[in-house]
């Protein structure tokens, strides 16, 4: 209930605020405000300079309404009276203002400004036909009624033009000295990893793996002495590893050889006396057993 009664009082006080206000509303059409420079409330049909009718009844304002409350009826082509001249005229156009909604697309597409807006509204009316504009009631409009000031030349003047596409750069050759070398050669070659002489121990290991990496046809002594000579600058450590690779694989060899065929004579020794600076081609010598220190008798 207190809520009731406060909204009461809230509606009269405002009631009472607005009693002693001057009104603002005016009695149309007894008075007219006055209106805004674009304003616009109805249509007109125009004439040419010499008289005639300006509309050719194209039916471009017809297809272009989004209401729909347009309807020409084309008469074709036909000489005019006036000039002579063969051209279109519009045996009957229809607009109804109780469904249009002012957009003014109508007058922006008329190709020869023939229908335009005009300034006064249409008087109030107790029936729906009578806010229908035929033909006669729109060129009588046009006599009796202010035009607003846009036409068809006006407002497609004011369209901003589209701005045209960006010009597309022309592609920069590339410089001739960033082209990659040619294959016939330009520029200097990579030296190869292999070619690069390999300091210290890569010496000794690569003397190593090119006695392990001769022919199996040979005995393993042999492939350490048949190892191909390293550079100069090499030379001493290589001939040391060398050695010790013959060496090696001279016992190794050997004792396989031994395995193999115990009565064949052991030429492999040839191989394990490279260390001790014994040709390798010299001939084999039987392996002398060593003998026991004899007794004294006496």
């Amino acid at each position: 209930m207190k809520s009731y009664f406060a909204s009461a009082a809230r509606a009269l006080a405002t009631t009472f605020g607005n009693v002693l206000r001057k009104p603002v509303t005016v009695e149309f059409p007894k008075v007219i405000r006055p209106r805004a420079e674009r304003y616009r409330s109805s249509f007109a049909l125009l004439h040419e300079e010499d008289g005639d009718e300006a509309c050719i009844g194209c039916l471009q304002c017809e297809r272009i309404c989004p209401s729909q409350v347009i309807s020409i009826k084309a008469g074709g082509k036909r000489e005019s009276p006036i000039s002579g001249k063969k051209r279109g005229y519009a045996d009957d156009f229809v607009l109804d203002l109780n469904a249009c909604i002012y957009c003014e697309l109508c007058v922006q597409v008329c190709p020869t400004d023939a229908i335009v807006m005009t300034r006064e509204p249409e008087l109030p009316a107790y029936g729906r036909e009578d806010l229908v504009l035929t033909m006669a009631k729109l060129y009588a409009n046009e006599k009796s009624k202010h035009r607003a000031w846009g036409d068809a030349t006006r407002l497609n003047g004011m369209q901003v033009p589209p701005k045209p596409p960006p010009a597309a750069k022309p592609a920069t050759a590339a410089p001739a000295s960033a082209a990659a070398p040619s294959a016939s050669g330009g520029g200097a070659a990579a030296p190869s990893p292999a070619s690069a002489a390999a300091p210290g121990g890569a010496s000794r290991a690569g003397a190593a793996v090119s006695s392990g990496a001769s022919s199996p046809a040979t005995s393993s002594g042999t492939a350490g002495a048949a190892a191909p000579a390293p550079s100069s600058a090499d030379q001493p450590s290589a001939s040391g590893a060398s050695a010790g690779a013959s060496q090696t694989g001279g016992a190794v060899g050997a004792g396989a050889s031994q395995a193999a065929s115990p009565s064949s004579t052991p030429h492999t020794t040839a191989g394990g006396d490279a260390g001790s600076g014994t040709p390798p081609d010299a001939p084999a010598t039987s392996p002398v057993a060593p003998s026991k220190p004899s007794e004294d008798p006496s």
